[in-house]
């Protein structure tokens, strides 16, 4: 796998537009500047890797917009050791740069397709990230209780099951809604008691 000098130039960019766009946790723009994106993507749609925009891969999904995946990291405030449950691998550019930014990643894909192959394409990489082929409605109680959950699909309300499996002041980070959606954070606050917030309009495949 090669990562050229126009490669290394193209994440660049990408890296200062999403800067000018409002991103600002300079670790995570200094991973996103690092990790290759294009190695996630369809080889046919390398050309377009590095535009701020979402790309399709196998099984009618998609590899989220640069922008979303820095906003919905950003709204994690990930650390170093957080656990962090993914629902949706996907491509695994968004659990890849969780795993840059030093978390430990688990990560869940009902697609088997898509599952074996970004699961070869970790193998690759040489990156531990724990990966599992099922239902993400049901979380990952074995680990459980998680920093915070990233759902990378939309949903029409917040799946009270993976709320559960957060820590107390643990982050779910999703968009909720009907074609497009609104991206929501809820912060667990207590054992019973939940607190949450809007951060802008975006468009997500839904959630199954």
């Amino acid at each position: 796998m090669t990562d050229s000098f126009r490669d290394k130039g193209l994440r660049k960019q990408m890296v200062e537009d999403l800067r000018l766009k409002g991103i600002s946790d300079e670790r995570l723009l200094d991973v996103m500047q690092e990790v290759p994106r294009h190695y996630f993507v369809p080889d046919s749609l390398y050309e377009h890797a590095y535009a701020d925009m979402a790309l399709p891969i196998a099984c009618k999904q998609t590899i989220s917009q640069p922008y979303t995946v820095a906003i919905q990291t950003q709204l994690l405030e990930v650390k170093k050791n957080h656990r962090i449950l993914e629902i949706g691998t996907g491509s695994g550019y968004q659990a890849f740069i969780l795993k840059k930014l030093g978390a430990y990643v688990y990560t869940i894909e009902r697609q088997k397709l898509i599952f074996d192959e970004t699961k070869r394409l970790f193998d690759q990489l040489g990156v531990n990230i724990a990966t599992k082929y099922g239902d993400g409605h049901a979380g990952w109680n074995e680990f459980a209780p998680f920093d915070s959950i990233i759902i990378t699909c939309g949903a029409l309300e917040v799946p009270q099951n993976l709320c559960s499996q957060l820590k107390i002041g643990g982050r779910l980070v999703m968009p909720i809604g009907e074609g497009v959606q609104t991206m929501t954070r809820i912060v667990r606050v207590s054992e019973n008691e939940y607190e949450s917030s809007t951060h802008g309009i975006f468009r997500f495949v839904p959630m199954l």
